[in-house]
């Protein structure tokens, strides 16, 4: 039985577990939607929750702390200004986790962790501009038989 047991070590030392989650939770930030193993998902959103949590009071104290458990300025900015404004009414459960399956070398399991208001229509919004896209006009290059004469 495991009592008592506050975290998961992920097999990892203390320095390099700080930097994971560090770098995860600043790309779930700034994506909004990451695809990880199912452990470090589980770790990752403890991270994100309790920072998006302090976010949601925007004061001076609690942007020192999310920036010193953060690596970018603009992730920190983002959170204040646009990820938090969204999960005001929400008293908690920011993320949610979707089970893809096994992944093929390891056989671990494979989750996609997000925000719980993550839209997908910005990638529909891309693919109409690639369809709206007109062909390009090619140019024709005439090749000339440049023939060395020997004298």
């Amino acid at each position: 039985m495991k009592h008592k047991i506050g975290f998961n070590r992920l097999e990892r030392t203390a320095a390099h577990r700080k930097a994971l989650l560090r770098s995860m939770v600043t790309s779930l930030f700034k994506y909004e939607r990451i695809t990880t193993t199912k452990a470090k998902a589980q770790e990752v959103r403890r991270a994100a929750e309790k920072l998006i949590t302090r976010a949601k009071e925007d004061t001076l104290h609690n942007r020192r702390i999310v920036a010193s458990r953060l690596f970018n300025e603009d992730m920190v900015t983002k959170l204040f200004t646009n990820i938090a404004p969204r999960m005001k009414d929400r008293p908690g459960g920011y993320t949610r986790i979707l089970k893809l399956g096994q992944r093929p070398g390891d056989a671990s399991e494979m989750v996609i962790l997000e925000l719980v208001d993550y839209k997908v229509e910005e990638k529909e919004k891309e693919s109409q501009k690639k369809e709206k896209r007109l062909p390009k006009k090619r140019k024709l290059r005439r090749r000339r038989n440049r023939r060395k004469t020997h004298v």
